[in-house]
């Protein structure tokens, strides 16, 4: 198989996923069916358009432009940069201004319907050419949502021996540094020859392309010959993407350095359910027993006991836990819940506050940390909703006077992250 079958191969599996699959010279600016300017252009404008009137109908017509000159308008020279303010957009809503009944109205305009699938349209297109500073450059397929490159796959010959999947690496930098303007809407990059196929970030290195393993879950392994063709029946599933995209993309900024960290698949799967399993734990129930749940599907509603995320060192525990938190803090059954991060070291919590304290984007606020013992009781005791708190074990200790531990809040949506949670401090024995 040479690289062109592997390439309509792949596109045949986004088509069975709903995707539409479009050829990119068809749509060129000298295509059949122009939908672009001009080759320098990366935004499909009609499809962006049509998502705008179905996700924004309280907008009037005139803010599509102001969405569009936001989108074109590079807040920096730096790419990621770029990318990161684009996805703060992206959650948050473009800003735009109308008048209406000679009033001046300010609001948010929003590029993708992350509740209903079908207000979206998500198109596959391959060959799709984009000016370069050096020379015109196609990459093999891109993923567009609304109109807006999501993703970039560069695929390589399975059968050529003087070639891999880091050949096609090395040719995503090169587009990074010709085209930018392709990957300023980027949230994923695919490097491919059908055998293997790895998933990264904007930033990350070879050891960071990961493969993706499942395809609605974390039990749905199949053993397909190809790689390639598990991560697009899974990580590219349209209703699984969107919920990436939304929920899985951090950023941290390391002195002037920004690094975008994505999600491993055994980190999405595992918040998932972990948030399913929180929701069905934190429902108000009279008289539930106490009982002890080890898996989500047992998990007893009412409970309080949402279960266990096991970890090995390296895996990403902290990305795991700020997308759970992420993720959580935005279902509407929680009520909009407190979390409680509790460790067992100083260093630990100060390693979390900074994780979480980097991730406003996906958190949609800032965390606090508690000092001390008092100051911890008062902020739950003040808490009436919202917010994550920061906080070591040792706090919870009594005060000198005390006898017994005082309730500091009997809300029913509080849910305690503890981390370096042993087998020794819940009961099971090795």
């Amino acid at each position: 198989m040479n690289e062109e079958e592997l390439e309509n191969l792949c596109l045949d599996w986004f088509r069975e996923g709903g995707w539409d699959v479009v050829y990119g010279p068809d749509i060129a600016p000298d295509g059949a069916d122009p939908q672009r300017d001009d080759y320098a252009q990366v935004i499909l404008k009609h499809d962006l358009e049509l998502a705008f009137t179905h996700i924004n109908p309280q907008l009037p017509h005139e803010c599509f432009e102001q969405v569009v000159s936001k989108l074109s308008q590079a807040e920096s020279l730096d790419l990621i940069t770029n990318n990161r303010a684009f996805h703060r957009l992206l959650l948050e809503g473009v800003p735009v201004e109308f008048k209406q009944d000679e009033e001046i109205h300010n609001d948010h305009a929003f590029l993708v319907d992350f509740e209903q699938l079908t207000n979206n349209r998500f198109v596959a297109i391959n060959q799709f050419t984009v000016s370069g500073t050096k020379q015109p450059r196609r990459p093999d397929v891109i993923c567009f949502i609304n109109g807006l490159p999501f993703a970039v796959l560069e695929l390589k010959s399975p059968s050529d021996e003087n070639t891999d999947i880091w050949d096609a690496f090395n040719q995503l930098q090169t587009y990074k540094d010709e085209i930018g303007d392709l990957f300023i809407f980027n949230e994923a990059l695919v490097v491919s020859d059908g055998y293997t196929a790895r998933v990264g970030s904007l930033t990350a290195n070879q050891e960071r392309f990961m493969p993706w393993r499942t395809i609605k879950h974390e039990d749905d392994k199949p053993k397909l010959t190809w790689q390639l063709e598990t991560l697009v029946r899974g990580f590219f599933d349209r209703e699984l993407f969107l919920d990436y995209i939304r929920y899985f993309v951090l950023f941290e900024s390391n002195g002037e350095t920004i690094i975008k960290k994505i999600a491993g698949y055994y980190q999405f799967h595992a918040v998932r359910e972990a948030v399913k399993a929180t929701v069905i734990a934190a429902q108000e129930i009279e008289g539930v027993a106490e009982k002890r749940a080890t898996y989500a599907d047992e998990v007893v509603p009412g409970s309080k006991k949402a279960g266990v995320v096991w970890h090995t060192q390296g895996s990403g525990k902290s990305i795991s836990m700020c997308c759970y938190a992420g993720k959580l803090l935005q279902q509407p059954a929680m009520n909009n819940p407190t979390l409680i991060v509790v460790t067992d070291r100083n260093d630990l919590d100060g390693q979390l506050f900074a994780t979480f304290s980097n991730a406003v984007e996906l958190l949609k606020q800032t965390p606090v940390q508690a000092n001390d013992r008092d100051e911890l009781r008062q902020l739950l005791a003040e808490r009436e909703s919202g917010g994550i708190i920061f906080t070591t074990v040792q706090k919870f200790a009594l005060l000198d006077d005390e006898n017994s531990h005082p309730i500091l809040n009997d809300r029913h949506n509080i849910v305690v992250i503890s981390d370096e949670a042993h087998r020794s401090q819940y009961g099971l024995k090795a």
